[in-house]
């Protein structure tokens, strides 16, 4: 593994940015977002967060809004069970530098807070345990905290942070999660599979080897949901464990490029395809509603 393939920006989701069409903070009228950078819940599950380029659009209770606070472009965004993380660039006008570094709310985004490196690294790869909030990044360039390009991780916010040096991980990253409680787990997708540290990134372990991976996540069990590309594309529930491993049928085709659980509902499901199609299931899978088609948003009352 090389730390230029480390380094490298996430291949999901998309690499551009141009303005979106939005109807007004509190209005659930149809929106059109024209890019998709993440997929998180709050933690009542109540809650449906999408960074679209120029802040959140909240999917709540069958309708859609746009959320509060500035509209700054959210990269490498996590939700965590007080708030989210996230990196980027802020909002034309707003007081923070560009790019934002290591930043987090707890409102929803209404406030944002800087914890590190502000002006100095867009962090777009990116995630954080859900109640750890252990944080690991693919760290692009060199900057004040982390003095070369590779996989870090940080147990404090953001103050320190430790290179990892990621022993077996092979191909260019595409997807990155830590485990909800245990700090040293973490799990990276690839083009090449699916890989699991148990030791904070020292070491990797083929989990689905040879399919490239889209997307992935750690449900609040400990298993990890791993979504792969190309013409055999399947979504997989897989017990780190026992190795047991679960297809969850899918509502489309295309390549997953998000997927979540619900944390106060195991059984509700979101995920977000490439094409900017976004689905909801309550029941693992077996039946989805589709709430959002190629960026335009679906309101379901």
């Amino acid at each position: 593994m090389t730390m230029l393939a480390l380094a490298a920006v996430l291949l999901i989701g998309t690499t551009a940015c141009s303005k979106n069409t939005e109807q007004g903070p509190n209005s659930n009228a149809s929106t059109t977002f024209m890019h998709l950078h993440g997929l998180g819940y709050s933690a009542d599950g109540k809650r449906l967060y999408i960074p679209v380029h120029n802040g959140l659009q909240i999917y709540t209770d069958g309708s859609w809004n746009e959320g509060p606070g500035e509209k700054h472009d959210y990269m490498g965004f996590t939700t965590v069970d007080d708030g989210f993380y996230s990196s980027g660039h802020p909002a034309p006008g707003s007081k923070f530098k560009n790019p934002l570094g290591l930043v987090k709310s707890t409102n929803d985004g209404k406030t944002v807070s800087v914890l590190a490196l502000e002006g100095e690294v867009d962090l777009h790869g990116m995630t954080a345990g859900y109640r750890s909030h252990t944080l690991y990044v693919a760290n692009p360039e060199p900057n004040s905290k982390m003095k070369q390009s590779g996989l870090f991780y940080s147990k404090d916010e953001g103050k320190a942070w430790t290179n990892s040096p990621a022993t077996g991980l092979q191909g260019q990253m595409t997807a990155i999660a830590a485990h909800p409680s245990d700090a040293s787990i973490v799990a990276v997708g690839t083009t090449t599979g699916a890989y699991l540290s148990r030791d904070y990134g020292q070491r990797f372990t083929p989990m689905v080897p040879e399919k490239p991976v889209s997307a992935l996540t750690f449900t609040d069990s400990g298993n990890v949901m791993i979504a792969t590309s190309g013409p055999n594309a399947s979504l997989l529930d897989i017990n780190i464990e026992s190795k047991q491993s679960l297809a969850i049928q899918t509502p489309s085709k295309d390549t997953i490029a998000y997927v979540v659980q619900n944390p106060a509902n195991p059984k509700e499901l979101a995920i977000a395809t490439e094409p900017k199609d976004v689905y909801l299931s309550t029941d693992h899978g077996a039946t989805w509603i589709q709430i959002a088609e190629k960026g335009k948003t679906i309101n379901r009352k």
